[in-house]
């Protein structure tokens, strides 16, 4: 979904596994994203400009999606809850430095939470 909000044109994409497949779809909104949800589909509006945000990655590809957002949103953002990152991409912010991204972990930033480190990428 990062990639079709960057691609020229319409995309669609339906999920016919996971009902919650779409939750980082606001996500992506916030950052600018033009993409509507009906039921199991999701249609993603392209070349729309992303913004930096703080964002919450809710799922393993979710938050892929949004680590991909966020390098080429404007500006800084923050991923929180990266653990579900972690569960299928070891050390994802190593390669990905490797090919020129901007990435680095922050520890916990937000005061009071549990949740294990944070993401920062520009």
């Amino acid at each position: 979904m990062a990639l079709a909000t960057q691609a020229d044109g319409t995309s669609v994409v339906t999920e016919n596994i996971f009902e919650n497949r779409f939750m980082h779809v606001q996500e992506l909104v916030r950052m600018g994203a033009n993409i509507r949800v009906d039921g199991r589909t999701a249609t993603v509006r392209g070349r729309t400009p992303l913004s930096s945000a703080a964002v919450m990655c809710s799922d393993l590809r979710a938050s892929a999606s949004l680590v991909l957002a966020a390098l080429v949103a404007d500006g800084e953002s923050i991923l929180d809850r990266v653990y579900n990152i972690d569960r299928g991409y070891e050390h994802i912010e190593e390669k990905l430095r490797g090919v020129g991204a901007q990435i680095r972990r922050m520890g916990n930033v937000f005061q009071g939470r549990r949740e294990p480190e944070m993401v920062e990428t520009r």
